[in-house]
């Protein structure tokens, strides 16, 4: 069995800081970035959702309630 190596905090030899600067985070992360809207929910609200299609589902409830309560108030 081999010992592994110790790492060390220094760059290796062939990495220059310098480019750093210069590199990009991936091909498509503008792409995904743009066409994305992943969101972090509370732990507690997490519960109350099994899968993303269950809170689809209650987004798009709300969204109803919403639009007809606007709809509704503007007829004054």
């Amino acid at each position: 069995m081999k010992r592994a190596k110790p790492r060390s905090d220094e760059l290796r030899a062939e990495y220059k800081r310098s480019e750093f600067k210069q590199l990009e985070r991936g091909r498509y992360h503008a792409r995904v970035k743009a066409s994305s809207s992943a969101v972090a929910l509370d732990p507690d609200v997490a519960t109350g959702f099994p899968n993303s299609e269950a809170v689809n589902k209650a987004l798009y409830s709300l969204l109803e309630v919403a639009q007809a309560i606007t709809s509704t108030s503007g007829q004054r």
